[in-house]
């Protein structure tokens, strides 16, 4: 993998989870390079989508697919890039139909865990 792959990898992650995200020490080492070189940095940054886009995308993928730990960590990064809470919760409205009722009920649920643990963080 070249280093330029892995560095848009890396501010594409930075872009899309903040700052201080770091991946958990299970996906450390070979793993997450190949991860952030190739899904982040050739993939997320490829023309054609916008972040945000991307984001809605892989929310809804996650939704359906019920992975829910990716997707508490994808609804957070949808909120960094300017994704409303009102508009994540349309998303569940929208996907109860496509996906069925139990899949957008988990989703919405993982939502509003989400969206309490944020409003519980003291203000910075």
């Amino acid at each position: 993998m070249t280093q330029d792959r892995l560095q848009r990898g890396k501010a594409r992650m930075k872009e899309l989870f903040g700052e201080s995200h770091q991946p958990p020490e299970e996906l450390q080492g070979d793993f997450i390079d190949i991860t952030v070189g190739h899904l982040l940095g050739d993939i997320w940054t490829r023309p054609g989508l916008e972040l945000r886009e991307r984001s809605m995308i892989t929310c809804t993928a996650l939704i359906v697919l019920g992975n829910q730990s990716e997707l508490k960590a994808h609804l957070a990064a949808a909120l960094n890039v300017g994704i409303t809470r009102q508009a994540i919760e349309e998303m569940m409205i929208h996907l109860a139909h496509y996906s069925g009722w139990p899949t957008a009920v988990n989703g919405l649920r993982i939502a509003r865990e989400l969206f309490a643990e944020l409003d519980a963080k003291p203000s910075a």
